[in-house]
């Protein structure tokens, strides 16, 4: 059997986070996008999953159910379900890493930062920057980050957490955008991990921080983080040389 006919064994957590996934991607494309007209009053946002399996050449009850967490598919179906839900290149990599189609690496439980992580992150005096793991918890930060967000140090350790921070964050710049970017950059690194216990406690601290945007939290959509520009400061997020599994976040004025 051929790599996109073949059917690979999934567990049902990683069942149902596919199932959610393609939910949350299915609920974002408006029908304009895929070539079909309003069709009337819709009670859900996006497309209605028998469009979806109808464009993807699947029957509406198998759809139905790889939504449920019900089946398990071939890539050659979830390759034709992307390019249906328009999805990018980084929610169709996780679309078949959550499959079991390409390789996940596993979340690491205690990252090490390398020694030239740490010296880049101390090259920049003027640049606030911060050292963070796969799931955005603080690792290290430089003096510039300090003065400008305060000290990560001085915040109880689970919720010494890029996301949790910049949802508390109650200051004079404009966070949101941030936020929601740094969030979609995280289900990406943790989806494939649904029963990883500091993922979940991230997310559950989240959900008690900021009620008001629990569909959010409750989104499966995934992206990588790019470049955010808010009152004139552009927040990027970097994989530093050396792959020691971390990220480091950085802010510049324009």
């Amino acid at each position: 059997m051929s790599g996109t006919h073949r059917i690979v064994t999934m567990d049902d957590a990683l069942r149902r986070e596919l199932g959610a996934h393609l939910r949350a991607a299915r609920e974002q494309v408006r029908p304009a996008d895929v070539g079909l007209g309003g069709g009337g009053k819709r009670r859900t946002p996006g497309l209605r999953r028998e469009e979806v399996a109808v464009l993807a050449g699947v029957s509406v009850a198998w759809y139905t159910w790889l939504e449920q967490g019900r089946v398990s598919t071939t890539r050659q179906v979830l390759d034709a379900l992307c390019r249906v839900l328009g999805m990018d290149a980084a929610a169709h990599h996780h679309t078949l890493a959550l499959a079991g189609f390409l390789p996940s690496a596993p979340l690491k439980g205690d990252a090490v930062v390398g020694e030239p992580t740490w010296a880049l992150l101390k090259s920049w005096t003027e640049t606030p920057a911060a050292v963070v793991d796969e799931r955005f918890d603080v690792l290290g930060c430089n003096d510039a980050y300090r003065g400008f967000w305060g000290d990560p140090a001085g915040v109880p350790a689970e919720r010494r957490n890029l996301l949790i921070m910049f949802a508390s964050y109650g200051g004079p710049v404009e966070v949101e955008p941030v936020l929601r970017g740094l969030y979609e950059q995280f289900r990406a690194n943790t989806g494939h991990a649904p029963d990883d216990p500091r993922a979940a406690a991230v997310v559950g601290l989240l959900q008690e921080e900021r009620p008001d945007v629990a569909h959010w939290w409750q989104c499966r959509a995934v992206r990588e983080f790019a470049p955010v520009t808010v009152d004139g400061l552009t927040f990027s997020l970097l994989r530093p040389v050396g792959g020691d599994g971390t990220y480091i976040f950085t802010q510049s004025a324009c």
